[in-house]
């Protein structure tokens, strides 16, 4: 895995496409006055999200909990369920019909599995809800997988990519969003290059393969989806400038968090972006990013792609 020896060098694709992404405001898509069209998906992510709260509030009363590792996860759950439930009534928020709270003082293991359980219930709402909204379920989703992790659940597994023969393409009106996320995977895969040629043989050398294959995998998912729309995909730059330099591993491995978290950025801004049938391939390239930038030493945040999940107050 050698870096590249072209010399054509350009500003890295991910920190000119992390600078322009998309404002953060409300996630209702509601009309002034109006009502909410997205109000029985956010009243179904808030209840997920209070189970969530209960589950962890059950263990966290337990003898020997695991304050620690628990509070900081119960801390970003309560930040998920403020930008989810952002202009309901509080009267709306109770109980919803098909949801129940865990009975008994769950364990750590199933506190995971129900944070694994809550991170597909966001993906399969993800057609259901408005753009704004969509973006914020794929986040959250992706930090309720980062949860899981960080509570002893076994990888996830990736989801199937598209091919080019898939029956759903997304209109020409996304074709901008998808170019720009090829550019962001075209300089991913040079930058893996150099992370790995900087790593010396070991696990970290072997995760570097692993996610430069995996940016590669995704790079040529984007390149399928763009020839169906009959757009000629953006094609990877002579070279890119590094944000900084890189002449060790611990270069390499800042490089790398510095991809992913990029990254991480450009697919919640795509669930956006993108129609419904493929809104899951982008949260789910956000939840890898989130966790490979995880891995890597990245800071762990509560909305993974979005810096600001919330509206500023007038």
């Amino acid at each position: 895995m050698q870096p590249p020896s072209r010399r054509t060098f350009l500003a890295l694709g991910l920190l000119t496409l992390t600078t322009a992404c998309t404002g953060h405001g409300p996630t209702s898509t509601a009309t002034p006055g109006g009502p909410d069209p997205d109000l029985p998906v956010r009243l179904r992510a808030v209840a997920a999200t209070d189970t969530l709260l209960t589950a962890y509030d059950a263990l966290l009363a337990a003898p020997g909990a695991q304050t620690a590792l628990l509070q900081p996860l119960r801390a970003d759950t309560a930040q998920h369920r403020a930008a989810l439930a952002y202009g309901i009534p509080a009267a709306s928020t109770g109980a919803t019909p098909g949801t129940a709270s865990p009975t008994g003082t769950p364990t750590q293991a199933t506190l995971a599995a129900l944070e694994r359980q809550t991170a597909q219930s966001r993906l399969a709402d993800l057609g259901a809800a408005g753009p704004p909204l969509a973006r914020l379920l794929a986040s959250v989703a992706a930090a309720n997988a980062l949860h899981a992790a960080a509570l002893g659940a076994p990888a996830d597994q990736p989801t199937p990519a598209p091919t080019a023969t898939s029956t759903s393409t997304p209109t020409p009106d996304a074709t901008p969003a998808l170019q720009k996320a090829l550019s962001a995977e075209h300089a991913a895969v040079y930058g893996y290059g150099v992370v790995g040629a900087h790593l010396p043989e070991g696990q970290q050398r072997t995760d570097a393969r692993a996610a430069y294959a995996a940016h590669q995998s995704q790079r040529d998912t984007w390149q399928r989806l763009l020839s169906t729309l009959g757009a000629t995909p953006t094609p990877a730059a002579g070279g890119y400038q590094l944000p900084f330099p890189v002449t060790d591993p611990a270069g390499a491995t800042k490089l790398a968090a510095h991809l992913e978290t990029g990254l991480t950025t450009v697919y919640a801004d795509l669930v956006a972006d993108l129609p419904a049938p493929h809104r899951p391939t982008a949260a789910t390239a956000l939840r890898d990013c989130t966790l490979r930038a995880h891995r890597w030493g990245a800071p762990d945040t509560p909305f993974p792609g979005i810096p600001d999940p919330l509206p500023t107050p007038n």
